[in-house]
């Protein structure tokens, strides 16, 4: 072992309601910046459960009679980003670092080195996984882990899930963006986005095995050992009992509400020389903003992830943005395309967009 190999800590929550999980992060971010927590790599995992970005409004985002009849409990997390299900069939890691040990203070850059660590993790267990900017890890395009962090002070939470086994019709069940598009076509296309382990290799591999492989994944990409930590020490366990008051309530779950009316979804369908475009577009009409674009339909590109990367490229865009977004993707991105261009992406979006009151100048034409 290298004199100048560190020493970290890994722990191993278990399986937890999210109000518990969500309260635990808190609670080693917070004593991490007080400086009476180790760096710490935890795994955790979750009882059935809609986890929404803290900024988000449970309105807007989940089916919510959904979730009460299927007994999924709604949470809020400390961390941004969109709305995800979870269950027990996937694994949650997460690092709680210093800005120091990663030597920026950039998110973006956290994320390619968190995410590239994880994926050579996730090779390790047989399968070809990738880091794709800004924070997905992918299998031959198909997303298998999504990321993200969040900072107090100097401390750095990262986190991401890994997909073990997944049930795809429920995710778009429990999402209320997504069950706008509950049709047999829309679930196939959801199916060709994401992968889980158990699909690439054939069987589930076991939990711990997933866990060794990203703890030694981890402890190559930063030079450290583990330790491995039994539980919380006391410090944590104090910050996470009083947590838990305040985020186990309706008061944390619903700090944001906003009316479903103020973020529609808007459809369309757009026939051209190339084919049929079925488009639905979620926005935030208070903000004039395209929050997440899907497109399906009988249409001919190569690579075929070319659509999944428009969609990625195009998430929280101003709408006034939208003709210089998509043109700067298609500058950027050689794709072939059979009888399409590029302002069919454009127009059959705008389409949708024309469908509602929403500000957006059509300048494709």
């Amino acid at each position: 072992m290298s004199e100048n190999m560190r020493t970290w800590r890994v722990i191993d929550t278990g399986l937890r309601r999210a109000a518990e999980n969500m309260a635990i992060n808190h609670a080693i971010l917070e004593a991490h910046q007080e400086g009476t927590t180790p760096h710490t790599l935890r795994f955790l995992q979750f009882l059935p459960s809609a986890l929404l970005g803290y900024h988000q409004s449970a309105e807007q985002e989940l089916d919510l009679d959904y979730c009460r009849q299927h007994g999924i409990e709604i949470q809020r997390r400390i961390t941004g980003g969109g709305a995800i299900y979870f269950d027990q069939a996937q694994i949650g890691w997460e690092l709680y670092v210093d800005k120091q040990t990663l030597g920026t203070a950039d998110m973006g850059q956290i994320a390619r080195r968190i995410c590239e660590a994880a994926a050579a993790g996730i090779r390790q267990l047989g399968v070809d996984a990738q880091f794709r900017p800004r924070n997905d890890i992918e299998v031959q395009g198909r997303k298998i882990s999504g990321t993200g962090g969040a900072s107090d002070g100097d401390s750095i939470l990262y986190q991401g899930t890994l997909l073990v086994e997944f049930d795809v019709e429920r995710m778009l069940r429990v999402l209320r963006v997504a069950a706008e598009k509950l049709t047999g076509k829309a679930i196939a296309s959801a199916r060709e986005r994401v992968v889980n382990l158990k699909d690439l290799l054939g069987v589930a591999p076991d939990f711990l095995s997933v866990k060794s492989a990203l703890t030694r994944a981890f402890a190559s990409a930063f030079n450290v050992s583990f330790d491995e930590a039994v539980d919380l020490n006391d410090i944590e366990v104090a910050k996470f009992h009083h947590a838990l008051q305040t985020m186990d309530t309706p008061q944390w779950v619903h700090r944001v509400q906003r009316p479903r009316s103020e973020a529609p979804i808007l459809t369309s369908l757009y026939k051209c020389q190339g084919g049929l475009m079925r488009v639905a577009v979620a926005v935030d009409i208070l903000r004039n903003h395209i929050k997440q674009v899907w497109i399906i339909g009988d249409f001919f590109v190569n690579p075929r992830r070319m659509v999944v990367d428009l969609e990625a490229a195009l998430k929280d865009t101003p709408a006034a943005q939208l003709y210089a977004n998509v043109q700067r993707f298609f500058d950027a991105y050689p794709a072939e395309m059979l009888m399409l261009t590029r302002h069919d992406f454009i127009t059959a979006i705008e389409t949708a967009l024309a469908t509602a009151e929403f500000s957006v100048p059509v300048i494709s034409a």
